[in-house]
């Protein structure tokens, strides 16, 4: 039996034990806790004659789960589509039960109860899958059962995957680097992703390295070249996957179907629309408007201890871009001796940024607070003022300098087409840490893929990284 069919066997026998457990629970609470309301005497019954129907209910459920695919394991899939599933399924079981005992003995067993045990199974089932994801991508994260994947082509679509297996570390992919069919772009490198060579190296490579997967990126006008390298991968006993060229045309989405096996794929292209943005822009505002009070203390506190500090002003405001390339002041607590600008030229060669980006971990221009400001992140705290104006986003692209977009590569300005954000994926996923390439992809990956949900979910990550500084300099 492989890995993915006992992992799939050891889930089905958890959802039963859960079920029977869940059943139980709901005659607990309802014959002896008397809940909602007191059994009439009349009716109350032993657990004995309930046991057929939960041995029943258990089965048709599994049956109903593996109709709607619950048990087929697939990276990626959410877990709201696996509790909706276990909505859909569970319900479908329990009317059929509540129909069966109707027809049988329709004064002795309590409706009331079946419906306790649906809300019981799909809450409990829904935890143990939210337990199961949580523990899958903390060891994820450790290294531990990650697959090791090479990307053939280093275009848009390449791009897209990296910066996909980059946003999500908790899918268990590491990119061990890619090949491409120009020999110049397959060797260069796109932040810590490593350029191994041109298509002809991949014989080698999968010798030589670690791989577990290949995943072809190239257009389909290479239609000879991809045949040639999933034939190699075949007989390397290597697992490929191929995407489609559907993706070439800079369609971010795409919706799979079938028609009696022929596979169906139609185009959806996702944007930030209207009703999004006021949406994003109203829970924002809502946020900042709810959290004043705090807020307002930290600001009152920092300017006394930068005005203690150092002679300069409390502020410091610095020219970015915005939205379609929008030029505005970004305002920051001054954490640096005054006049700090001045001097960059004179660090130039202290910079351990790459790309455009200028930064020095132990800058010498930092003040005493300006370093304890820098780590905690609560230097960036007055751009609350810029989103309030709506210059910028809570969540959102590092807003860059003018000078910074003339030295971008044409991929990477798709980051100015929203607005900058105070805090963002590249904020959570190493700050300071990770090469300028890299935050561009995780940009990228934030704008074609936004949703509240993320947006939440940046927000309660944001927390943890800025207590504990991780990244921040």
């Amino acid at each position: 039996m492989t890995g993915n069919r006992l992992a799939s066997s050891a889930v089905v026998i958890i959802d039963l034990v859960l079920i029977h457990v869940a059943f139980f629970a709901s005659y607990v609470i309802r014959y002896m806790l008397h809940w909602p309301y007191p059994v009439d005497p009349r009716y109350s019954a032993p657990y004995t004659p309930y046991i057929p129907y939960a041995i029943a209910l258990g089965f048709m459920c599994l049956i109903a789960y593996r109709a709607n695919g619950l048990y087929e394991r697939r990276r990626g899939t959410r877990w709201l589509d696996e509790a909706y599933k276990l909505f859909n399924g569970t319900t479908a079981s329990i009317l059929l039960v509540m129909a069966v005992t109707f027809a049988i003995q329709p004064s002795v067993y309590s409706r009331g109860m079946l419906i306790l045990a649906d809300f019981l199974i799909v809450g409990l089932l829904s935890a143990a899958r939210l337990v199961e994801r949580l523990a899958l991508s903390l060891l994820r994260r450790r290294g531990i059962g990650v697959e090791h994947v090479l990307i053939v082509g280093a275009g848009e679509v390449g791009r897209a995957v990296m910066r996909t297996m980059l946003a999500d570390p908790g899918l268990g992919y590491r990119v061990v680097g890619y090949i491409d069919d120009d020999p110049i772009k397959g060797s260069s490198e796109l932040g810590r992703f490593k350029g191994l060579g041109s298509l002809d190296r991949l014989t080698s490579i999968l010798s030589s390295e670690q791989v577990n997967e290949v995943i072809i990126t190239l257009p389909w006008m290479y239609h000879r070249k991809i045949m040639q390298i999933v034939d190699e991968c075949d007989r390397q006993h290597m697992k490929v996957r191929v995407v489609p060229d559907v993706f070439q045309q800079k369609m971010q989405h795409i919706d799979l179907d079938t028609l009696n096996g022929i596979p169906l794929i139609g185009v959806e292209r996702r944007t930030l629309s209207t009703t999004a943005l006021v949406i994003k822009r109203a829970v924002e505002l809502t946020l900042i408007i709810l959290s004043a009070p705090v807020w307002m203390l930290v600001f009152g506190l920092v300017a006394l201890l930068i005005r203690l500090d150092s002679p300069g002003p409390v502020f410091f405001k610095h020219r970015r871009v915005g939205k379609d390339g929008h030029e505005f002041d970004m305002y920051k607590f001054r954490s640096m001796v005054k006049n700090a600008d001045e001097q960059q030229a004179a660090l130039a060669e202290l910079n351990e940024a790459d790309g455009p980006l200028f930064k020095i971990k132990n800058d010498p221009r930092l003040t005493r607070v300006g370093k304890f400001l820098r780590r905690t992140s609560i230097d960036e705290l007055p751009q609350l003022f810029n989103v309030i104006r709506g210059e910028m986003s809570l969540i959102g692209p590092r807003p860059g300098t003018p000078e910074e977009l003339t030295q971008y590569e044409p991929w990477q300005r798709a980051r100015i087409l929203v607005k900058p954000g105070l805090s963002g994926l590249w904020q959570v996923s190493g700050r300071s840490d990770i090469p300028f390439e890299e935050m561009c992809l995780l940009d990228i990956y934030y704008i074609e893929n936004w949703s509240l949900g993320l947006d939440i979910r940046i927000v309660l990550q944001t927390i943890p990284y800025a207590l504990l500084g991780r990244g921040a300099y």
